[in-house]
């Protein structure tokens, strides 16, 4: 028979209980930042189970990353949106 492997969202709770103590010290601010963080990584368990890495914790924060990333896009685009609509000056950052 072959070998079992561990699913990538068994990876992720077990991920999750293991900073468990980690969660607790923070401020509760930041708990719920750490809380948004692991939802995060949870939307994309569908492409992680795709990357077959023998690191799960790599693709979990990869998982947060991307949606911090598309968070910061959103409000970003947002921001330009409200930026033309007042006539503010381009910004000059890229």
């Amino acid at each position: 028979m072959g070998r079992t492997l561990v699913s990538i969202t068994q990876q992720l709770a077990q991920a999750e209980e293991r900073l468990g103590r980690y969660r607790r010290a923070l401020a509760r601010a930041d708990q719920k930042i750490f809380d948004d963080l692991f939802a995060l990584a949870r939307r994309r368990l569908a492409a992680a189970s795709m990357a077959a890495d023998p690191l799960p914790m790599q693709i979990i924060l990869l998982g947060m990353l991307i949606g911090t990333a598309s968070a910061v896009a959103g409000l970003a685009a947002r921001v330009d949106a409200l930026e033309h609509d007042r006539n503010f000056p381009p910004r000059l950052d890229p």
